[in-house]
């Protein structure tokens, strides 16, 4: 069924095209990519599944289905995670460029490929394992002239890709280049790109500790459990954009999510919301999904025309999709309330089981759901716990514990993530802002880090309280270009808008402090 658009929502869009050109607080890049999402809605060319409108083209309290903004007309897929070392190791005709020679060449390249990977931002959402990528290159150069280069680099980048969902990767082999990126990383305080370090069992603690001397002054790197995500995924695998697991050479079709804090809402009770209202959402979210990717592979051409997809960069049998959640401890609350229990998610055995109750029929659903495009995931999608975005109100990001509610102490609290991280390849996450005192002692946070891993907890966030760098979710703001834009003046990237709403509406700045 294809969507028809009303006159009411024809003037609805005219309103919004008219209050994105006269806003005094964007720039003119961010009015661009405002302006091209409402031409990405304007067109109905899906085939959308009976339901959609109503759990999705509705007010905010009632929404159970989101599409995070990908447009009515997908024609690139939401992440792209291309093969560097390909690109590299043979440059591209494309962009007219041979492989790279020197350290210099690399970084230039590389510069030049970030602007040519479209994304659902505009920007690139992965740049690659930079300490593998550049590490050969640097044989014959001394410290200073490396950190100069990667000084100046790296300020390009945050100068230039004005969005936060930039991800870059490192580990979990200690290389040279890995030690001086983190030392450069903490000078500059940037909030792009985003950065995750890989750590296995084999990772040299001394290499985690730079990572940690680096997160408590810039919120970045976070901390990823490598065999974790090698023994679902793969060696090929990499973090991008926020915090999501997907493929080299390929990445994500397409990401939606279930918001479950509203979906509960539609229950009578715990029954009824696990055998009738979670299903048919769910079935009417996966055939959205379904004819999305379908339209996406089959009638938009991107992967028979784009340069990254005919050089070889990216292939399609590499992508998948993300099937997404928001809002699992706001559900179980509501349940166990329409049941006569007060008990809470994160503080009582009751409400903890549930949450994995739920969560097993949610991975039983996409277990048993076939897409003949995911080919890399076996067909199936991948499981991910979004971060969430600025309008959400009473709805915590995947499966954490809401803020202000967090367990008194943190192993209570690690007990609690430890219990849904294994559902989620396509990436889960925990933030844990830590005292300033922290900075004398990092080896707090690394027994942190290696018990957590233990246990099988997937990624780990850390900040310093005093930090200018913050981690709203999944992505990097600064409280400095947070007031400024709060005060109404111009900023340069795009996700501070995000984070301040996420300040506002989400309560991110008032986490416990470890």
């Amino acid at each position: 069924m294809k969507r028809v658009l009303t006159p009411e929502m024809m003037e609805q869009m005219r309103t919004e095209i008219y209050d994105t050109l006269t806003d005094s607080t964007t720039s003119h890049e961010q009015k661009v990519t405002y302006l091209a999402r409402k031409a990405e809605n304007f067109l109905t060319v899906l085939d959308e599944p009976e339901g959609l409108d109503e759990l999705m083209r509705c007010d905010i309290d009632t929404r159970c289905i989101c599409n995070l903004f990908e447009g009515d007309a997908p024609y690139r897929p939401r992440y792209i995670c291309i093969d560097f070392p390909k690109f590299l190791r043979e440059g591209s005709a494309f962009l007219q460029l041979g492989p790279a020679r020197d350290f210099s060449e690399a970084l230039t390249n590389l510069m030049i490929m970030f602007h040519n990977i479209p994304s659902i931002t505009n920007y690139p959402v992965f740049i690659g394992d930079l300490d593998e990528l550049l590490d050969p290159y640097i044989e014959d150069l001394s410290d200073e002239e490396v950190k100069k280069a990667l000084r100046l680099w790296l300020t390009t980048a945050d100068r230039t890709i004005l969005d936060s969902f930039c991800h870059a990767n490192i580990g979990p082999k200690a290389t040279r280049l890995g030690y001086l990126l983190l030392e450069v990383e903490g000078e500059l305080e940037n909030a792009v790109p985003n950065l995750t370090m890989r750590v296995a069992k084999d990772t040299p603690d001394e290499f985690v500790l730079a990572g940690i001397r680096c997160a408590l002054k810039s919120a970045k790197p976070s901390f990823a459990n490598d065999e974790m995500f090698r023994a679902e995924l793969g060696d090929d695998y990499c973090i991008a954009s926020c915090y999501n697991g997907l493929y080299k050479a390929g990445g994500s079709y397409t990401l939606s999510r279930l918001i479950l804090s509203n979906i509960a809402k539609r229950a009578k009770n715990i029954e009824d919301f696990e055998k009738n209202v979670l299903p048919w959402v769910m079935d009417v979210m996966a055939r959205y999904m379904d004819e999305r990717i379908r339209f996406l592979v089959e009638e938009s051409g991107w992967f028979t025309t784009s340069f990254l997809a005919t050089e070889g960069f990216v292939r399609r049998d590499k992508f998948s999709a993300m099937f997404g959640l928001v809002g699992l401890a706001e559900c179980v609350n509501l349940l166990l309330e329409k049941e006569g229990c007060h008990e809470r998610f994160g503080h009582s055995q009751k409400a903890n089981r549930l949450g994995v109750e739920i969560m097993d029929i949610i991975e039983d659903f996409n277990n048993n759901h076939f897409n003949p495009y995911c080919e890399a995931t076996g067909n199936h999608f991948l499981l991910h716990a979004q971060v969430g975005i600025d309008s959400d109100h009473d709805c915590s990001p995947g499966t954490r514990i809401p803020i202000g509610e967090e367990p008194d102490e943190l192993v209570d609290h690690l007990k609690v993530i430890n219990l849904f991280h294994k559902y989620f390849p396509s990436g889960t996450g925990d933030i844990f802002p830590v005292d300033l005192t922290v900075h004398q002692n990092p080896q707090y946070v690394l027994d942190i880090i290696r018990g957590s891993l233990g246990m099988d907890i997937r990624y780990l966030s850390f900040y310093s309280s005093d930090s200018d760098v913050i981690r709203v979710t999944g992505y990097l703001v600064k409280r400095s270009e947070m007031e400024k834009l709060d005060a109404g003046q111009n900023v340069r990237q795009n996700t501070t808008g995000l984070g301040l709403g996420a300040a506002k509406n989400c309560k991110i700045l008032d986490r416990r402090v470890r």
